[in-house]
């Protein structure tokens, strides 16, 4: 073969974002790190195995590996295709779970599917990203609705209260707000009048506001987030105890595994409230450069996103957006929630706290935006390769 066919071959094979996969890799292995740390001694009280949560983290990481590969390999047309199949599939997981004997309910909260006894999977995770797809693809098929009538954008957010409802009832308020953000996000970037994005975000805000003011637990959370040390030791226990976390870990923090919060004191400490134990093992500085990660991480799917719009592909480019702000949200808030700056949600830390369902999901979602990134690189060595051709026979 000849040098000239050899390079050429060279460029024609799929390239991976390189910056996008040590990004991912360094939150993938710092979580894996940190969790232990925050479930160590969890674990050894509890099951009698110190290291009962890496070896169910580590088995989630391997599947979610597994589904991100099969996610770079399949064409994202297909999934613009099939978008009907994608709602039907999201709808089933999120009913399915609210059926007796199919749901596996923890702290008065049915969002486990459940089959033969084992706990398979949290809905809301991969309805989430099923959704997301098909919001996607409604905003390209639709674009011209969405841009003239007020139904181009009704129509979306009446399945999207379906589905938020469904969220409710299990309930999970925190991915029913997650979800609603995604959804206003995309139809807006889709080319929505400002006029109706704007009625829609204010109708949800009140909904939601609506929501947490009926609902005793909720209005509690509320009432405990403005002032917990009103009641540090009942209902602001958890976000008193998170703070103490922070504020000890100082500049450079206390040490991998010295926290003392996560011991006897923090709840969750592995799961909704680790970046506690993140800020009082490696302090500020520590902090910093986590959140530095995420947001590399927002920011080059935004970057993947504009991409894709350059490219001419607009559902690509809806989907890497709505995947950013999905990341987004998903850190910001699980970050305030420790911080106290908003009330207490059931939010996982996306690739750093314990929880199988998001973390497969969430690299199964990576490798999506991998697939898009690496179509993108094709197509504009296509089109290089184009010009190449006519230079040369000009």
């Amino acid at each position: 073969m000849s040098s000239r066919a050899i390079a050429s071959d060279k460029h024609t094979r799929p390239q991976a974002d390189v910056l996008l996969l040590v990004i991912a890799g360094a939150l993938l292995c710092a979580g894996l790190v940190i969790m232990t740390s925050a479930s160590i001694s969890l674990a050894e009280r509890n099951n009698g195995a110190p290291l009962f949560y890496l070896e169910r983290q580590v088995l989630a990481a391997a599947l979610g590996l597994a589904g991100a590969w099969c996610m770079w390999r399949i064409p994202t047309e297909i999934w613009a295709r099939i978008g009907l199949l994608l709602v039907i599939g999201a709808v089933a997981l999120l009913v399915i779970v609210l059926v007796p004997g199919f749901g596996h309910t923890v702290n008065g909260s049915t969002r486990w599917l459940n089959i033969g006894g084992v706990s398979l999977l949290q809905v809301s995770e991969p309805a989430r990203l099923l959704m997301l797809m098909y919001i996607s693809g409604y905003a390209v098929r639709h674009a011209a609705e969405l841009r003239r009538h007020f139904l181009g954008f009704l129509k979306p957010m009446l399945l999207i209260g379906v589905v938020c409802g469904l969220l409710l009832a299990q309930p999970d308020f925190g991915a029913a707000v997650v979800m609603l953000i995604i959804t206003l996000a995309v139809l807006f970037i889709g080319g929505a009048r400002l006029r109706d994005f704007l009625v829609f975000s204010t109708a949800v805000a009140s909904a939601l506001l609506a929501l947490a003011v009926s609902s005793p637990y909720r209005m509690a959370r509320i009432t405990a987030f403005l002032d917990p040390w009103a009641d540090p030791y009942n209902s602001g226990f958890q976000l008193t105890q998170s703070l103490i976390a922070i504020g000890s870990g100082e500049w450079f923090g206390v040490g991998l595994g010295s926290s003392v919060q996560k011991l006897f004191y923090l709840p969750e400490a592995h799961t909704d409230f680790v970046f506690a134990v993140i800020a009082e093992e490696f302090g500020l500085v520590g902090s910093v450069l986590l959140i530095a990660l995420f947001s590399a991480l927002v920011w080059r799917a935004l970057e993947i996103s504009r991409e894709s719009a350059l490219c001419g592909r607009l559902y690509q480019s809806h989907l890497a957006f709505g995947f950013a702000i999905w990341q987004g949200v998903q850190v910001f808030i699980n970050i305030g929630v420790n911080m106290g700056i908003l009330p207490t949600k059931g939010l996982t830390l996306p690739l750093i706290s314990y929880g199988r369902s998001s973390l497969i999901v969430t690299l199964i979602g990576l490798g999506l935006l991998l697939r898009i990134d690496r179509e993108n690189r094709e197509l504009a060595a296509e089109s290089s390769s184009r010009r190449s051709k006519r230079r040369r026979a000009g």
